[in-house]
């Protein structure tokens, strides 16, 4: 299966500015259609957000310049969620390489680091241009954040850390992620950048997602 960064080809569009059922009607003139703009799972996968919520997950890697390219369009819209709407985000793993990558994004999530550090991340890699790739970097960088090394180091080998992982790409693999950043809604949609096009249009096909599935429960 080919695997790929997904591009961020067309201009911005200004989301989250109006209710999710809203935001679809008024930047197109019809419903994202079903294998168009979406694909409809064959056989769900689990959620894990609380009774009641709707869950949207983003499928990353820290390494992707698209993931960081998109990152501040996804943090601008999940601050103006609706609060039956959760996201989660999902470190992807295309192979071994990117394990390492995965278990970074777990163990800084049991540390509580991520409001600190994943945005760093992020500008570590794509504009400092250090290669966090490798468990030994990862380590050294947290550890360079003040961050105490050994807690960190026991955290990133820790068997939660690695059953995390395990389960993203088996969330991963459930959702039939070909590349990133893409998107899922319920366990049951997917969409990303080459689907929908743009990854601006991928969170306006989520969003009418969202407002169905809000629809029918």
């Amino acid at each position: 299966m080919k695997r790929r960064d997904f591009s961020l080809a067309a201009p911005a569009i200004v989301l989250a500015a109006t209710p999710l059922a809203a935001t679809w009607a008024q930047a197109q003139s019809a419903k994202p259609a079903e294998g168009t703009d979406y694909r409809r799972l064959g056989t769900a996968v689990g959620v894990e957000a609380p009774a009641g919520k709707i869950e949207v997950v983003e499928f990353f890697r820290y390494s992707c310049p698209h993931c960081n390219a998109f990152e501040p369009t996804l943090d601008a819209w999940s601050k103006k969620l609706p609060p039956d709407v959760v996201l989660r985000r999902i470190p992807i793993a295309f192979g071994d390489a990117d394990v390492p990558q995965q278990r970074f994004y777990y163990a800084m999530e049991s540390m509580g680091l991520l409001p600190k550090l994943h945005t760093k991340v992020f500008h570590a890699m794509h504009v400092e241009k250090l290669n966090l790739t490798r468990g030994d970097a990862i380590i050294d960088w947290v550890a360079q954040q003040g961050v105490d090394k050994a807690k960190f180091q026991d955290q990133f080998n820790s068997f939660s850390v690695n059953s995390k992982a395990t389960k993203a790409t088996q969330m991963q693999n459930g959702y039939g992620v070909e590349g990133v950043p893409a998107l899922g809604v319920a366990g049951r949609f997917y969409t990303d950048g080459s689907i929908a096009r743009t990854m601006e249009r991928a969170l306006l096909v989520v969003e009418s997602l969202v407002a169905d599935v809000r629809a029918k429960r």
